[in-house]
């Protein structure tokens, strides 16, 4: 009877995964390994079945053997990696050869017995043992393996971050614009690199608190491309000038911090990660006391008694006191918040008298009156929750509304190419006294955030205002002391800008924050598409931007009425998949969430201000419904018996695509006047309104028909596509100039989001750019450069692999900062000329 060669080998379960790309490529094989192990449970099995067991085994070693080419590969090319990747891949090699030793069926398995009449074979139990230890052995060897190879991205983003630093210094000490010009060059294509690693490890990571902060630091990065560039130029053209040296310095400081974030989050080092603690916020103070309030249940023979309970709440009560304390919280808001706390003093004192009753007692449980205690507690701090809710976020909406018009911006700018330095100072008192009040609210959003990433998107608001504001009065104050000077205007321009941004992202977190408190999207809804201030397409900047009066609002309100419930619709059939991240999914979330985001611009509220930002948004729409088009035909192909289901799916898809593109060329046709400008937005809500009706009744015939063809494919006849050497290829493409390459779950291409001005990609792309120059790790058998996909299984798939499409670094699917994108076009437009 065959044996196990991996026997007395420990699994090494010391191994934290901490990317998703590892995470999702060992899936597969563990169903594999399980598949295996389950059917080594069966003492008797048919001819059938021992083939099947036969091809799985011979299948995964298979792959393992390209996997450990791969992973010696990669050891090679980093001498530091050499002993470790060699030994793991000796040990994954070895499990793999033990599996398939363990599922030969001329090996394994003795010939049938002419008693049993040729039925089913005898297995020996002994079997199942040397399968675990080998499947132990090949699962802790493949992810060290990974692990590993991850060292390499991380090394990867850590040399790209201290060319930037390099380059960076050599930026902040230049002379003359000649030298300015290419060096900042050389930075551009720097940062372009920088860019596509960060973002690919951003969208890899499981932690969301470490995903949230790398998505604050890149947008620090983002939008302090285009400041250093404009603020560098002042600082050339003006070099006496000491608000221009101020505003640069603030925009070097502020890069170099974000680079070091970054560092911090890839590197988990103790400066930050998980042991930055983030401030003490209500709502997780309100957690925690409701935790302890349940806790009571099972306490009432706690030694000491809970006195704790008191100590939480008077915490909790001190930090609404940030509430309280607001120069901007009316009398009628404070006495309301004072009176939900006293309400929860009481309660909670009720509560703990009446456990002291009950041990008192010894009551083996909780009494009656001990139960209506803890439901008191629980709704008075519910109440005061949402009394501290409602003030956040009405004065969070109340600002917005007041800071919609930008009026100290625009004035700062007149009065700077005005030379008027007293009405400059002026403005700018203006302008600290709102960035005072914007940080504060920040302050306050962040109390009710509801969750760690939401938490971190609020200080990192709060840290923007705090430090564009004064930017923007250091470069309003150049351009007063030089008010013919060009590069002082476009350098305020850039920051007036960038405060305009913030807006709208300060905006659409605390719609995030709403509809999390509510319960109707939570985290799930995506930041994309919505337009930005001066960022509109191409095909709308000669259109006149128009705004509804109030009887077209109220026109506009009613059709809006039904893309509110379509959405929900949408919403609620897309909660019933059992996969949140596939494509289909992911696509029609997006089209629900933009549906909404239309129907806030007829209710008059959300980022959509006027006309333009609606045909923009309804064109992004429109692009995202054939991109589910796409997603909808590639799972069509997956379906073979099913030929009226299919038949179904594709007439809906057509129908789908034909009211995306009318939709389409609808917002792309100009038109004058406000008559048919009302026109064409009630044929874009119309539009958008069939599609989403499209939409909802497609959900539910996929979900029926994905759920089928799963089930059929993880049977034991049908191993997992990610191990099938049947599968069809496509070719690896590679460029040289590319760091990063990118595979999506679904597609070869990274999927970007139109109008995002951070780099994002899709929620089913794995995000494994290791590239094959780099001998990072992604698997494919035709090239040493590694690809860790969530349909594949540790990459060495068979020879026809699914390959990994290379990002454009500047293309409309790249991964980098927006910003970066248009440097080129920066730098050619240096005037020299104003040297003179």
């Amino acid at each position: 009877m065959a044996s196990s060669p991996c026997g007395g080998t420990n699994f090494d379960s010391g191994l934290e995964i901490k990317t998703r790309s590892v995470e999702q490529t060992l899936i597969p094989l563990v169903s594999q390994i399980t598949t295996l192990i389950n059917h080594k449970d069966k003492p008797r099995k048919s001819e059938r079945t021992l083939a099947a067991i036969q091809r799985v085994g011979q299948t995964v070693s298979v792959a393992v053997g390209r996997f450990v080419a791969v992973g010696e590969a990669i050891a090679h090319e980093n001498q530091e990696l050499r002993d470790e990747m060699g030994h793991a891949c000796f040990e994954a090699r070895r499990a793999g050869d033990a599996i398939a030793q363990l599922t030969d069926v001329t090996t394994t398995t003795p010939a049938p017995s002419p008693v049993d009449g040729g039925g089913p074979r005898t297995v020996a139990s002994s079997e199942r043992t040397g399968m675990v230890k080998a499947a132990r052995l090949l699962l802790s060897s493949v992810t060290k393996v990974l692990v590993l190879a991850d060292r390499i991205v991380i090394k990867q983003i850590i040399t790209s971050r201290n060319k930037v630093l390099v380059t960076l210094d050599h930026l902040e000490r230049v002379s003359t614009f000649q030298e300015f010009v290419q060096i900042f060059s050389q930075f551009g294509n720097e940062m372009v690199e920088f860019a596509h690693l960060t973002g690919d490890r951003q969208n890899d990571l499981k932690d969301e608190k470490k995903k949230a902060r790398m998505a604050a630091a890149r947008a620090v990065l983002e939008k302090c491309t285009m400041m250093l560039l404009t603020a560098s130029k002042t600082c050339l053209r003006h070099p006496d000038c000491e608000s221009a040296r101020i505003n640069k310095d603030a925009v070097f400081q502020r890069m170099r911090c974000a680079l070091e974030q970054v560092i911090d989050i890839v590197t988990e080092s103790r400066s930050s990660g998980d042991n930055k603690v983030l401030p003490a916020s209500i709502y997780n103070g309100i957690k925690d006391f409701k935790s302890s309030v349940e806790s009571l249940r099972d306490g009432l023979y706690a030694v000491p008694p809970p006195q704790s309970l008191g100590s939480q709440l008077e915490l909790l009560v001190e930090r609404t006191e940030d509430f309280t304390d607001s120069a901007y919280t009316s009398h009628e808001q404070r006495q309301a918040i004072l009176d939900r706390c006293q309400a929860v003093r009481t309660d909670t004192q009720r509560l703990l008298s009446a456990w002291v009753d009950a041990q008192s007692a010894q009551a083996k449980e909780p009494t009656e009156e001990m139960e209506v205690c803890i439901l008191k507690t629980g709704q008075s701090i519910h109440d005061l929750r949402r009394e501290l809710h409602k003030v956040a976020v009405g004065r969070t909406s109340d600002l917005l509304k007041l800071h919609g018009e930008q009026l100290p911006l625009r004035s700062l700018k007149t009065s700077g190419a005005e030379g008027n330095q007293e009405a400059v100072a002026q403005y700018a008192h203006t302008l600290h006294e709102q960035k005072e009040q914007l940080v504060e609210t920040c302050r306050l959003l962040c109390h009710v955030s509801g969750t760690e990433p939401l938490e971190i998107t609020c200080i990192h608001a709060e840290e923007t205002f705090h430090v564009i504001g004064p930017q923007i009065i250091s470069a309003a104050q150049t351009l007063a002391l030089h008010p013919s000077s060009r590069i002082a205007k476009e350098n305020l321009e850039v920051f007036c800008e960038a405060w305009e941004s913030q807006l709208g992202d300060m905006s659409l977190l605390l719609r995030e924050i709403n509809d999390l408190f509510e319960g109707r999207r939570g985290d799930k809804r995506p930041y994309l598409s919505l337009p930005r201030p001066g960022k509109l397409s191409s095909n709308l900047k000669t259109a006149k931007a128009v705004k509804l009066d109030a009887e077209e609002q109220s026109s506009m309100a009613k059709l809006g009425l039904d893309l509110r419930v379509m959405s929900s619709d949408v919403d609620a059939e897309v909660d019933k998949w059992e996969e949140q991240e596939d494509d289909i999914i992911r696509q029609s979330q997006s089209l629900a969430s933009m549906a909404y985001n239309i129907y806030l611009f007829t209710r008059g509220e959300g980022l959509l201000k006027t006309t333009l930002d609606l045909f923009h948004q309804a064109e992004v729409l429109s692009e995202e419904g054939l991109q589910l088009c796409s997603s909808l035909l590639t799972f069509s192909t997956q379906l073979v018996d099913e030929e009226e289901e299919k038949a179904q799916v594709l007439a809906e898809m057509d129908k789908l695509a034909a009211l995306c593109q009318q939709l389409q060329g609808g917002t792309k046709t100009p038109v004058q006047g406000k008559s048919a400008t009302f026109q064409k937005v009630d044929l874009s809500i119309q539009s958008t309104r069939a599609i989403l009706a499209v939409v909802l009744s497609l959900l539910p015939i996929c979900n029926k028909l994905h759920r089928k063809y799963k089930s059929e494919r993880s049977s034991l006849g049908s191993p997992h596509e990610g191990w099938r050497e049947e599968e069809a290829s496509t070719p690896v493409k590679e460029d040289a100039n590319s760091t990063a390459a990118v595979l999506s779950a679904n597609s070869t291409a990274a999927v970007l989001s139109a109008n995002s001005t951070a780099a994002a990609l899709s929620a089913n792309s794995t995000a494994a750019a290791l590239s094959a120059n780099s001998t990072a790790a992604a698997l494919s058998a035709n090239s040493t450069a590694a690809v860790l996909s969530a349909n594949s299984t540790a990459a060495a798939l068979s020879a026809n692999s699914t390959a990994a499409a290379t990002a454009a670094l500047n293309g409309k699917n790249s991964n980098g900062f927006n910003g970066v994108k248009s440097l080129e076009q920066h730098i050619g437009g240096l005037n020299l000329l104003e040297s003179n």
